[in-house]
This record gives C-alpha cells, sequence and structure tokens, in this order.
C-alpha cells in the first residue's frame, strides 16, 4: 500500500472537508414552498361509516351512513353555542318514533312501501360515496342510495349532495339537494304528509317541553296556525341555555314541484315538508324528480324578516338542477 504524507494535501484536505460540512445542499438552498391556505371547513371522513363536517376542526353536523341503518341521516347538528339543536327520537316515544333521527330523508308511500318508520319493509341503503368536496367556505359530500322494497327490489336510485356553507357569527346553511331516478319501471310516491324531509328538534326546544316557539314565513304562530299550511319556510327556535335561544329554519326551494310545500309540524318537537301532501306523484325512470331543501341553523330567536333575507339568499344559491320537475306529472 501506497501512504502519502505531504504537509500542504493535508492542510488544503482540512479545509475542504469543512466547506463541505458548513456548505448548504443544493436542496436545503431552495426556498420552502408556501403552505396552501387551510380551509376553514372541511369534511373528515370517520370511522363506521361516518362523515364529519368540522369547522376550525370542531364538529357541526356528522353524516351516518352505514349500510345496516334503515336510512341514512345527519347527527348532531350543532348551534352557535356548541350545542346540538337536534336529537334521535321522541323524548316521549321513543319507541314509536325511532324513526325520528334527527335530519333524516325518507318517504312513507313509494309503490306502496313504507320508507318512513321504521317498521315498514322499505330501506334506504347507501351504495357509494362520489365525492367529498372542501372549498373553503363550503363543503359537500356526494352519495348514491338505493330506495329498496322487500330486501331485494330497487325501486329509486338517488344521488344526494349535502353540502355545508358557513355564515356570519357561527351561523350555518346546510343545503341538501336530491336526484330520484326510477328504477326500470315508473315509482309512485303516494298521498301523505310524510316525506321527503324531517327534523326532529332537541327538547329543550320543543314548544311543550320548553316553550319553545314555530313560526312560518306567513306570520303564523306554533302547531295550531302552521300544521299543514303552505309556506316558504318554517323556524323552530327555543334555548339553548339560560341565557340563549338558537334554532333552524327549514327551507323550502321555489324549484321544488309543489312549492310552496305543506308543512307538517308539531308542538312536540318536529317538523317536516310535505312532498305529496295534497296527492301523488309519479317518477319516471327517464325523467328524474329535483328537489333542494334547506335548514338554516341560526343564533337568538331571529326576526321573520331576518328569516325572510335569509331564505332568498337560499334561492339565489346556483344549482346543476334540470328541468324534468316541470314535466313530473
Amino acid at each position: 500500500m501506497i501512504s502519502f504524507n505531504i504537509p500542504f494535501m493535508k492542510k488544503d484536505m482540512g479545509w475542504f472537508l469543512l466547506v463541505l460540512m458548513v456548505w448548504p445542499s443544493a436542496e436545503a438552498q431552495k426556498t420552502p414552498p408556501k403552505p396552501k391556505a387551510v380551509p376553514h371547513l372541511q369534511i373528515v371522513p370517520m370511522p363506521y361509516d361516518q362523515a364529519s363536517f368540522q369547522r376550525e376542526g370542531v364538529e357541526i353536523t356528522r353524516y351516518h351512513f352505514d349500510s345496516g341503518l334503515n336510512r341514512p341521516f345527519l347527527f348532531p347538528v350543532i348551534g352557535p353555542a356548541g350545542r346540538s339543536l337536534t336529537r334521535m327520537g321522541h323524548p316521549h316515544d321513543p319507541e314509536s318514533h325511532s324513526h325520528h333521527n334527527s335530519v333524516w330523508i325518507a318517504h312513507h308511500d313509494v309503490d306502496g312501501e313504507n320508507f318512513w318508520s321504521d317498521g315498514g319493509k322499505g330501506k334506504i341503503r347507501h351504495r357509494r360515496i362520489v365525492k367529498y368536496e372542501d372549498q373553503g367556505e363550503r363543503s359537500t359530500i356526494i352519495t348514491e342510495n338505493e330506495w329498496i322494497a322487500d330486501k331485494t327490489k330497487v325501486l329509486l336510485v338517488e344521488t344526494r349532495r349535502i353540502s355545508v356553507v358557513l355564515l356570519e357569527n357561527n351561523e350555518w346553511l346546510m343545503v341538501i339537494d336530491m336526484e330520484f331516478k326510477a328504477k326500470g319501471t315508473a315509482a309512485t310516491l303516494g298521498k301523505t304528509p310524510f316525506g321527503m324531509i324531517g327534523v326532529r328538534m332537541a327538547k329543550n326546544i320543543g314548544v311543550n317541553d320548553a316553550g319553545g316557539m314555530i313560526r312560518n314565513s306567513e306570520g303564523a304562530v306554533n302547531e295550531k296556525d302552521v300544521f299543514w299550511k303552505r309556506t316558504r319556510w318554517v323556524d323552530y327556535s327555543g334555548a339553548v341555555t339560560n341565557e340563549k335561544s338558537e334554532g333552524i329554519t327549514l327551507f323550502d326551494h321555489p324549484d321544488n314541484p309543489n312549492f310552496p310545500s305543506h308543512f307538517h309540524v308539531r308542538n312536540d318537537g318536529w317538523m317536516g315538508a310535505s312532498l305529496t301532501f295534497e296527492g301523488p306523484r309519479k317518477i319516471q325512470p327517464d325523467i328524474p324528480l329535483c328537489l333542494r331543501y334547506g335548514l338554516y341553523v341560526h343564533s337568538d330567536m331571529k326576526a321573520r324578516e331576518a328569516i325572510e333575507t335569509k331564505w332568498k339568499h337560499f334561492t339565489e344559491i346556483p344549482t346543476k338542477r334540470k328541468t324534468e320537475n316541470r314535466k313530473q306529472k
């Protein structure tokens, strides 16, 4: 082995090694990339077939869609004070009203099958998640469902789009779009006040249990004057703490075929928009039925004029809906 022992080479090699140690690598010389803005609102997929809508990391509602459920639903629905404004089931009749799942989509009569109550043979089965989308102040989940009679027969195929839109002062708006297509042959939605959407309010907001208040867009108050009346919207508000009141306004949309809808409301704490109150509606395989409803989650006992303003903003949100509703018989 040949060994070199030249003083000047040792000296230069020392400097060379020192430079290598302190000189930044090419990778380190690059400017770190600027991170993208974190959305104020995000959908977070959760275990057991659930999806959580979170504002700044704090949940404001959750979509439950396990295939073992009788129907998908949303719970909780958190108001600005941080408390749920809805509940699961009737506070005094939990067995026969087990289908009151906070916020749910269903119908009492589809080709004679009951999709509304838990005792019916009709089941709304989640099929797949089409898309999750976060847009900063708005997040959306798109799903596909099958409305199944007698465990195997698919009557309707539904595409459901649930969007949450952030508003000022921790208020928010939920927009629910549905497109229904009959599977194979036409399907008939029978005459009934039960369907398409229901909202079960928290016990502390109910008129009977807690002294809450129901109002509609026409100025009527509580069940006696609001029950089965046509209106653009119905608001259910009440106390969430000893100092604060909050509520939910259920919006009907002008493009819905029965607008303004009859509303089924009760002082015992629930409200719903009745699509086929006046008569049946047929859905043809090649002509989908499109519906849109909104839920305005708000603070205080809002003035009717303030709710009307929010309803108008809701009606101005662009849709991708078609004109098939006008062709439905």
